[in-house]
């Protein structure tokens, strides 16, 4: 990817919902918030303010004019609808970085972000060899504090690299700690996501994580 772009990379990294909607938009062409809530599964709330700052760096922009088309607004089923809600659409720049973008970048991306980050080098290689736990468990295993693991936990779940396992009963085989065959979910077990796997095996291949 083109180094004027990997900079918006890094940044967007950081929190999953941010290329969510971009994607959302660069399929819908122009959409609103309440639109962009019920397509993407956001709060109303935090779309908002991820619409506030994807415009503030340049890759979405308000969209102008007194009505729409919905050859322009994709997820409008009406053909033409007027402007009672605030319209985004992407940027050239958005637009060229979706274009671009490769999962190689993404993983890159993350490597770069988290390379000095010994604690969540840590945790994505535990959430590897457990498969799924507690935040408690991921604290006596890296001796750190739980609150400390806690907050960890949680930026690398919003960046999209660990994921909740939902299922009511995680049997032996999804979380290896466990020496009973299966035990209730009392608490929050974190996994690793489809691109926080990936992130592992590239971490593996370049020696930056065990294999």
């Amino acid at each position: 990817m083109e180094s004027d772009l990997s900079k918006f990379l890094r940044e967007l990294i950081q929190d999953k919902r941010y290329l969510i909607i971009l994607q959302h938009l660069r399929k819908a062409n122009v959409d609103y918030g309440k639109s962009i809530m019920l397509n993407t599964k956001i709060p109303i709330q935090e779309v908002v303010e991820i619409l506030d700052k994807l415009e503030s760096i340049g890759l979405i922009e308000r969209v102008r004019g007194a009505t729409l088309k919905n050859t322009e607004a994709k997820f409008k089923l009406s053909s033409e609808v007027h402007k009672h809600h605030t319209y985004y659409t992407l940027t050239r720049l958005g637009n060229h970085l979706l274009r671009y973008l490769t999962q190689e970048d993404l993983l890159r991306a993350y490597i770069e972000y988290l390379k000095e980050d010994d604690l969540s080098l840590n945790l994505i290689r535990l959430a590897d060899e457990l498969n799924a736990d507690h935040a408690l468990t991921y604290a006596k295993l890296t001796k750190r504090k739980l609150e400390e693991v806690n907050a960890k936990l949680e930026e690398l779940e919003r960046m999209g690299l660990l994921e909740e396992k939902n299922a009511k009963i995680i049997k032996f085989g999804d979380r290896k700690s466990k020496p009973k065959k299966e035990t209730r979910t009392h608490h929050k077990y974190y996994g690793l996501s489809r691109i926080g796997d990936l992130l592992v095996r590239e971490l593996k291949r370049e020696g930056i994580l065990p294999k």
